[in-house]
């Protein structure tokens, strides 16, 4: 299908008010046109009973054209639940009576109508008095029945299992089966502690994956729970854990909105505003009202100002238009709007202070910083001047998803070069639902050599008097022999101004990483331990792109970003900056790196303190020692 032309923003059509938003110039009026245009452009494409969406595209998600359209339902119901538009939602209650008799698939073990069982029942709880009170007692109880599904069966372990309890928490509201209604509740917030890793961070699911699931999904449901129950113990545990996040999660949108591109399910896009919009709806969030309104309203204008909706005023799937490369085979032509979340903040009243107290700076606004949040051992690295942000990925890993879980780096302008395989593959080519992990485990990362891309358009020369080229096939590596491939990732720590970790590649050679960034300026040293001598080793830094410059500076063990390994481990160390600033000044002007000995580091930057590392062999308890890294 060719791309249809871009349709101008509804809101654009609305004069925007910079007294009162001046980062963004939108107010509620445009979020109210905003959702009022994406839920008119739904309409002509529900069945005639309205209880199916089939929403044009030139791929189904690999639940079936039936499930995808109960999606096309569910997601722009919650869409139209946090409008509370009762017009729109007479459409929807009609679905609703069809869809349970007999149209929508049945809920069941770990498939995709559980993920729509739960929008569902959190849009007919936040509107009861305007739909659910309004339904014919027949239609209340076929829906009770559909929906009561989702209390036995059992979720994928991950967010899933907020499923049933977002399900159970409408169902005991209406005395709908109260015992397994409760009995769902508490088992699915029972099994997510196992999950909380503190710091108001959650792994989804067993494992490292840390990605955008924390603000949409983790924190959402329980907190949503939790207020709508009238549970102050709940609110206050989950409420807390919210407020806390949000101090990290604030800084990782760009100036200009953008979230960082990490993690999967980004054809979900501003769904990144729901936890901004959940901490000044409960009250728990360290951000002011107006820095909650700047940054939520900049995710929401950087997606609809660049062609994330098409000439019919839908959502595409993409990131900004439409992209293959971000979609995942769980990604249905109605996914885009699980993105209806980012309109939480319609649910607080227009006098609301997050609506009327004016627009204040969010942490990239305001000044250079570099931060360690610990749970995920990342480091985020923020520079004023351009506006950019760049997360330092030292302990979050899900190589099923790669690129987007294990490269070392990622940030607000740039996305991760795709690896060979086709990104709708799954792992044990066993199609899951939305969100779910595979059903056959995990595959090794992709081993494919990465070739030595051309320098690109907008590529911008490194000291070495040649652009980073290596980057433009596999981004933020160190590629050993030839394998780029990043798995078993163990965090070493975080600190004030550095990160480390260590991981294995497809051969089995183990690599310590350290990352010290001030600035907009990076070094970054990799121990190379385990391969064998001669073995031609890669350092690669930032994709090239016409947002940004990227740089990458060979200083000890390598020559324009290669080296090989010697008989004993081996240690690289580059420089690497990515910068929007139009003539920065020259890396060796704004830091010195020495190594003394054979595993020393020291950091000495133009503008701030020094710091030295060490590299050390560790008894592993094998033949082969382990290595780490740490501050001396």
């Amino acid at each position: 299908m060719p791309p249809l032309p871009l349709s101008p923003p509804s809101y654009l059509a609305l004069p925007e008010d910079r007294a009162l938003s001046p980062y963004t110039g939108l107010t509620r009026a445009h979020w109210e046109a905003a959702a009022d245009s994406l839920l008119a452009a739904v309409a002509p494409y529900a069945t005639a009973d309205g209880a199916l969406y089939h929403l044009p595209a030139d791929r189904t998600s690999w639940s079936g054209r039936l499930s995808d359209g109960l999606e096309g339902y569910a997601r722009t119901l919650l869409l139209a639940a946090f409008r509370g538009d009762e017009k729109v939602l007479e459409r929807y209650a009609d679905g609703l009576a069809a869809g349970t008799d007999g149209v929508w698939p049945r809920v069941r073990d770990r498939g995709q109508p559980l993920v729509e069982a739960a929008s569902v029942a959190l849009a007919l709880r936040l509107t009861r008095p305007l739909l659910w009170d309004r339904l014919d007692d027949a239609v209340r109880q076929r829906a009770a029945g559909w929906l009561g599904g989702a209390l036995t069966a059992e979720p994928w372990p991950c967010n899933w299992e907020l499923f049933p309890v977002t399900v159970g928490g409408f169902l005991a509201e209406i005395g709908h089966e109260p015992e397994a209604s409760r009995a769902a509740v508490d088992r699915g917030l029972d099994r997510i502690e196992q999950w909380y890793l503190g710091d108001g961070w959650y792994s989804d699911g067993p494992g490292r994956a840390f990605d955008y699931y924390n603000g949409w999904a983790m924190h959402l449901y329980p907190v949503l729970h939790a207020r709508l129950a009238g549970d102050e113990r709940l609110l206050g545990l989950y409420g807390g854990r919210l407020s806390r996040h949000l101090e990290d999660y604030a800084r990782l949108f760009g100036a200009d909105g953008a979230p960082v591109h990490q993690g999967r399910s980004l054809t979900y896009r501003f769904a990144t505003a729901a936890p901004l919009w959940l901490g000044a709806l409960t009250g728990r969030t360290p951000l002011a009202p107006g820095e909650t309104r700047r940054l939520a309203s900049g995710a929401l204008r950087h997606f609809l100002d660049r062609g994330a909706v098409d000439g019919r005023g839908l959502l595409t799937l993409g990131w900004h238009g439409p992209d293959e490369s971000v979609l995942q085979g769980y990604s249905g032509p109605a996914s885009p709007y699980w993105a209806s979340k980012g309109f939480l903040g319609l649910l607080l009243p227009s006098d609301h202070e997050v609506w009327t107290a004016r627009e204040e700076p969010g942490p990239t606004d305001r000044a250079d910083a570099v931060t360690p949040v610990g749970p995920p051992n990342w480091l985020l690295q923020t520079t004023a001047s351009d506006g950019l942000v760049r997360l330092h990925n030292h302990g979050s890993e899900d190589v099923r998803w790669d690129p987007f879980y294990t490269r070392l780096a990622y940030s607000t302008v740039t996305r991760p070069s795709a690896p060979t395989r086709d990104a709708d593959s799954t792992a044990g080519g066993v199609p899951t639902g939305d969100d779910a992990p595979t059903a056959d485990g995990v595959p090794t990362a992709d081993g494919a050599p990465a070739g030595n891309g051309a320098p690109t358009r907008g590529s911008a020369p490194g000291e070495d008097g040649v652009p980073d080229e290596h980057s433009a096939s596999r981004d933020n590596s160190v590629i050993v022999g030839g394998d780029p491939s990043r798995t078993r990732i163990e965090p070493l720590g975080v600190g004030d101004g550095w990160a480390a970790s260590r991981h294995s590649n497809g051969d089995g050679v183990r690599v310590t990483s350290l990352v010290l960034a001030h600035g907009a300026v990076e070094v970054r040293a990799h121990l190379v331990a385990g391969a064998a001598p001669g073995t031609p080793v890669r350092v690669t830094g930032w994709p090239h792109g016409p947002a940004a410059r990227s740089e990458l500076r060979s200083l000890h063990g390598l020559s324009e970003g290669t080296g090989v390994a010697g008989a004993d481990a081996t240690l690289f160390v580059a420089l690497a900056r990515l910068t929007a600033e139009p003539e920065p000044r020259p890396l060796a002007e704004l830091v010195s790196v020495t190594v003394e000995g054979a595993y020393d580091v020291r950091v000495s930057w133009a503008s701030g303190p020094s710091a030295r590392f060490r590299f050390s062999a560790v008894d592993g308890g094998s033949t082969e020692p382990s290595w780490s890294v740490a501050p001396l």
